[in-house]
């Protein structure tokens, strides 16, 4: 069997073509690299495969025309031959690095606080993102979607910005309730949220939007606030922890 290769080196030097590679039975005269499967050896559990769809992503697919769209997507999560099969997706709760602006779902202004998350929002910005997705579980239904904050809203930080800062202890219990505020937004546009995590690179401050968060924070925010506010309103989703990937 031949598998067709691509390479980018740098931006000069997109997708140049490598030649097909030899995937062949393990050959002691050969110094190809040769993997083995052994299907009858197992490890640890995978739960799935896939990406973040950004804001980003989400505008420019939701730009494509129609059947453009469509093909790409069944390219992506259907289950023909000829698809990817991809099974899982991570989203950002509010804004991320890869959106137009940074934004929350519940913005306020003037040094306000909105305990009662009041002006909650899921529209507030990357708009396309509900639609696409609905789009994409029309194709895979069963797929799993773990979604987490780049930021906390500004008001509840303690530098009062969509860059770096820390999560204010006396705002816990409302980060919470807007964790479960996001979930059942998302829920009743027919998307259900399968895990969240506390905090996107909880020790990268330079994004915008970012956050602190330590190991401790987190612990005290998970005991006491987000997990007790999952378990009575959103018992369907779980939470993962230390998600740090720069």
């Amino acid at each position: 069997m031949m598998i067709e290769c691509w390479k980018t080196r740098d931006a000069r030097t997109c997708f140049q073509a490598a030649g097909p590679i030899p995937f062949l039975r393990s050959d002691p005269r050969s110094d190809r690299v040769t993997i083995a499967v052994d299907r009858g050896r197992r490890y640890q559990e995978i739960d799935g495969f896939g990406f973040a769809l950004t804001g980003g992503s989400a505008s420019l697919i939701a730009a494509l025309a129609p059947d453009v769209r469509a093909n790409l997507l069944a390219e992506l999560f259907g289950s023909s031959e000829n698809s990817i099969g991809l099974s899982c997706l991570r989203l950002s709760i509010g804004a991320s690095d890869l959106s137009r602006a940074s934004f929350s779902y519940c913005d306020v202004g003037g040094g306000r606080a909105d305990l009662d998350l009041g002006d909650f929002d899921l529209f507030a910005g990357d708009v396309e993102i509900v639609p696409v997705l609905r789009e994409i579980l029309a194709i895979n239904p069963g797929l799993m979607i773990m979604a987490t904050p780049w930021s906390a809203p500004p008001w509840m930080k303690t530098n009062g910005s969509f860059i770096g800062g820390e999560l204010r202890a006396e705002y816990q219990a409302a980060y919470a309730s807007y964790f479960v505020r996001y979930i059942r937004a998302m829920r009743q546009n027919g998307i259900r949220i399968a895990a969240v995590t506390p905090q996107n690179e909880p020790r990268n401050t330079k994004n915008e939007p970012s956050m602190a968060m330590s190991a401790g924070q987190q612990i005290e925010f998970v005991r006491d606030h987000l997990g007790p506010a999952l378990a009575a309103e959103a018992p369907e989703t779980g939470i993962f922890c230390w998600d740090h990937n720069c």
